[in-house]
This record gives structure tokens, sequence and C-alpha cells, in this order.
């Protein structure tokens, strides 16, 4: 079941110009910087209200964020929902006919596992599931 917009993904080019930014803007600064070699971005998470907004910015060439910055502007690369149980979220989902980017849900910034939805089955939005992990999850 989805419970909570967990946050919104911004990709952006420069990570530490784009924390300044949303330091000012938010009027706080982040509670999290996070390098997720797995997918080769940095990461910056701000707490607002009960959700979060994640700057995300590629660390290498091969990176899904690199990638996605040579074709499309800065700006929102994904929204992420918090699900109370990931793997029946994911089979719920293929058996409703979306296109799911992972066949099993892989460990992700924030301490959580994650899967991603394919933009093409989600009316262009890339959706993020999240779910928290506790020392029983296996990656």
């Amino acid at each position: 079941m989805f419970t909570n917009l967990e946050h919104l993904g911004l990709a952006v080019h420069d990570l530490e110009a784009a924390t300044a930014l949303y330091t000012t803007l938010l009027g706080e600064p982040p509670y999290k910087k996070e390098h997720v070699a797995s997918e080769a971005v940095d990461t910056v998470f701000f707490q607002v209200g009960g959700s979060k907004i994640e700057l995300l910015a590629g660390t290498s060439p091969d990176s899904a964020i690199t990638k996605y910055l040579t074709k499309k502007p800065e700006g929102i690369h994904h929204v992420a929902f918090e699900v109370d149980d990931i793997r029946a979220e994911m089979a719920r989902l293929r058996q409703e006919g979306f296109v799911l980017l992972n066949e099993e849900p892989k460990r992700g910034a924030d301490n959580k596992l994650v899967c991603f939805v394919h933009p093409k089955s989600a009316a262009g939005v890339l959706v993020e599931l999240c779910q928290s992990i506790s020392p029983t999850d296996h990656e």
C-alpha cells in the first residue's frame, strides 16, 4: 500500500550550488548528504514537513542522472512514494501492467529499498517506490 509522498527527486548539475539555493529557499540546511555508489550519484536531502526534497547529481558519465541531464533541463526527475511492502507493491503493479525498471528492490539513498516504475507506463512520470530498510530486509 502507498502510504506517503516520500520525496521529490530533483536532478541538478551543480550539487553545491543547488544545496545553497535550497538551503536559502527552505530556510534550513539539509539533514543528510550521501553518495550512492551503485547509482553513481551524490544526494542531498531536505526535510519539508512530512515529505522531502532530494537533490541528485551524477558522479560519472554513466550515471542515470548525468545521462538524464544531457537530454533534459535541471528539475523534477522523479516522484517517490513510501510503501509498506515494496515487494507486494511491485507484484501488484506488474499485475496491473506497469513496467518496472527493477526485477528486485535495491538499496537506495536515505536507508531505503527502492524500485522505479518506467515513465512510459506512468503517464511520463518516473515513479519511485521506497520502503525503509529494517534489520530483517535483504537486498
